[in-house]
């Protein structure tokens, strides 16, 4: 079962949202109408999701978020508003959002953020479900059948989650509860590259995806991919392609300029 708590404070909003999850039999939904209640449910229920308007009297969402996040830092906060300001979008993702969705919302883009949220959270579970119990040491030098599952959901969680900022080798090994050096070279071993390789390769994948819409900036796509820079992302970009973004962009294009 997945809880999911829907935050706004206008009703006729909520009951959208709740209208268009309803149907699936997986989801357990609860509605709050401000972002002070939005914390106290998150926390009281345990919540997996969150559908969180961002203009709300007294606590917005943005502010809401982050103390959900500071509690429960695994749940997937997916953003509605009717404002379509960039600046919101940003920190949105630096909060750690998956999504951000404008109103009046459409069916198919909240029915597309939740599945992804689902993904996210049942790769979370997973991930905690291989974690070695405490003492039971993996061998590093042979990889055992229980290493190779253990790596094999850790590649999925990363499928999963490379648009989060803090994603991180310690994050990782955090939520299995082992040594982020015994992680890193089990990693290394089972999948020939390391870690953070292998989430830049995740990244710059998704970024030719989103390059492909005109409509879409560099800064914007950097922000959607999981980095909090530009600059950076331009950088990692050219690393990995030989291009920088706008140039690739024009490349797939058919307009390559001399």
């Amino acid at each position: 079962m997945i809880k999911i708590l829907i935050v706004d404070d206008e009703s006729v909003e909520r009951e959208l949202l709740y209208k268009i999850l309803s149907p699936n039999p997986l989801l357990e939904l609860y509605q709050v109408e401000n972002g002070r209640l939005a914390v106290t449910y998150a926390s009281l229920y345990d919540v997996d999701v969150v559908f969180m308007d961002i203009e709300m009297p007294a606590l917005n969402g943005l502010e809401a978020a982050q103390r959900i996040l500071a509690d429960k830092p695994l749940c997937r906060i997916i953003f509605i508003t009717a404002y379509s300001v960039f600046s919101y979008a940003r920190e949105a993702v630096k909060l750690g959002a998956i999504d951000y969705i404008l109103k009046p919302v459409d069916k198919e883009d909240v029915l597309r953020a939740v599945k992804r949220a689902i993904s996210q959270v049942e790769a979370d579970r997973q991930l905690k479900a291989v974690r070695p119990p405490e003492g039971d040491c993996l061998e590093v030098d042979e990889v055992s059948d229980k290493a190779a599952l253990m790596m094999a959901k850790v590649k999925k969680y990363l499928e999963h989650s490379y648009m989060n900022y803090d994603l991180s080798l310690d994050s990782v090994s955090s939520l299995l509860n082992i040594n982020a050096s015994y992680l890193s070279c089990i990693f290394k071993r089972c999948t020939g590259v390391n870690f953070l390789d292998y989430i830049t390769n995740l990244r710059i994948s998704a970024a030719k995806d989103y390059l492909c819409d005109p409509f879409k900036s560099a800064s914007e796509i950097a922000s959607m991919v999981g980095y909090d820079s530009s600059s950076y992302f331009t950088r990692a970009f050219k690393k990995n392609t030989g291009l920088t973004p706008t140039e690739y962009r024009r490349q797939v294009s058919g307009g390559v300029r001399k």
